[in-house]
């Protein structure tokens, strides 16, 4: 007896007359099947769920300057849009080392890319954090590279979909881990954490000036109940901020973004994973090699004004920039997401004499 066919599964339904969750948003996972929806979705300033937009590309290009047959390094490869443009910018001959954490987002990226008709020789995917890239880049190319780009931002697929925890626009877990099948979720180190760890990590990962409060405030609501949802933990701040009193025009979301990017950092170890790539950035780069670092809030570019200017004075860089460089105005108005983007940059001195060997650090690729 022949079974019968399986029923084709129907797509999300929502209300209304638009999607507003990201699962139900299915024309904007599938941009070439309908351009035009996507195309209207970037037209009113907002990015198309599962997608990103690279955000400063013609000043990166700018001051990275690829040329035709250059080893190139993309260490945050994410949507892939950077990574296009240097690696059309580095053929004939040329080759891009794209390197990201995320094992979700990192084969979905190579896949996309590969199609583009580039010779396969060309693109270099490996899945590593930043600590790893001095091993993944020596592999590669023992002299270093011509060009290296670290864009230190959350990718939006990663910030939209509210199954990797890092949203508190929909509800969902809280995990916000890079690679979900390493480490401790954000749950897990909330259950761990005490209220003077918590304190420091909000002070110096967010630069939230009411850290005790908060970390008071959460830590209480999770002795009541376990914190394991995003929204959970949102509406804890939320009430905590209300209670405060109020100085200026700051509304609460703000201190819940700051809460969410200071758990983030710490589940992640993003400055230690950040403060191994800039020890070892040197060690990287060929003689004239340039290095273009993207930042998203104050911690990130202190570390990284901060190790470019010692670059400086050791005579590691001939060059870094004068000024921190930002998003034009167009751009901002087009991606609102850009409007916090720091570009700073530097160039390799041709002096090698002074360097010595490399020692690596303990991070490596993960396997």
């Amino acid at each position: 007896m022949t079974e019968p066919a399986e029923k084709p599964k129907r797509r999300t339904r929502y209300r209304g007359s638009h999607p507003q969750q990201f699962a139900e948003k299915y024309k904007e996972h599938d941009p070439t099947r309908f351009v035009e929806d996507v195309a209207k979705v970037l037209a009113s300033g907002k990015t198309p769920a599962g997608t990103h937009r690279p955000i400063m590309v013609r000043e990166i290009m700018q001051v990275l300057a690829p040329q035709p047959g250059n080893f190139a390094v993309d260490c945050t490869l994410g949507y892939g849009g950077h990574a296009r443009e240097l690696l059309t910018a580095v053929q004939p001959g040329g080759r891009l080392l794209a390197i990201d954490a995320d094992p979700i987002e990192l084969p979905k990226t190579e896949a996309r890319l590969r199609v583009l008709g580039f010779p396969p020789e060309s693109l270099i995917a490996r899945r590593s954090n930043f600590a790893g890239a001095t091993q993944l880049i020596a592999a590669e190319s023992p002299e270093g590279a011509d060009v290296l780009l670290a864009d230190l931002g959350l990718s939006s697929m990663q910030i939209d979909d509210p199954a990797r925890g890092f949203t508190f626009k929909s509800d969902g877990p809280l995990d916000m881990r890079m690679n979900p099948s390493r480490g401790m979720s954000a749950a897990a180190m909330l259950a761990k954490i005490d209220a003077q760890k918590l304190t420091t990590l909000l002070g110096d990962n967010a630069d939230e000036p009411r850290a005790a409060a908060f970390a008071t405030a959460i830590l209480q609501a999770q002795s009541r109940h376990p914190l394991c949802t995003t929204q959970a933990l949102a509406e804890v701040v939320r009430v905590a901020f209300a209670r405060l009193p109020q100085t200026s025009d700051e509304q609460a979301d703000d201190a819940v973004r700051r809460v969410f990017q200071a758990l983030r950092i710490e589940v992640n170890d993003e400055f230690g994973a950040l403060d191994t790539l800039l020890r070892n950035l040197p060690h990287c780069l060929k003689p004239g090699g340039r290095v273009a670092i993207l930042t998203f809030h104050s911690g990130e570019d202190r570390r990284v004004k901060l190790a470019l200017k010692q670059g400086l004075r050791d005579d590691l860089y001939s060059t870094i920039a004068d000024d921190v460089m930002r998003p034009s105005a167009e751009e901002k108005r087009a991606n609102p997401r850009s409007s916090s983007a720091k570009l700073r940059y530097a160039v390799r001195t041709n002096n090698l004499d002074h360097l010595s060997p490399v020692k690596l650090d303990p991070g490596t690729p993960e396997a």
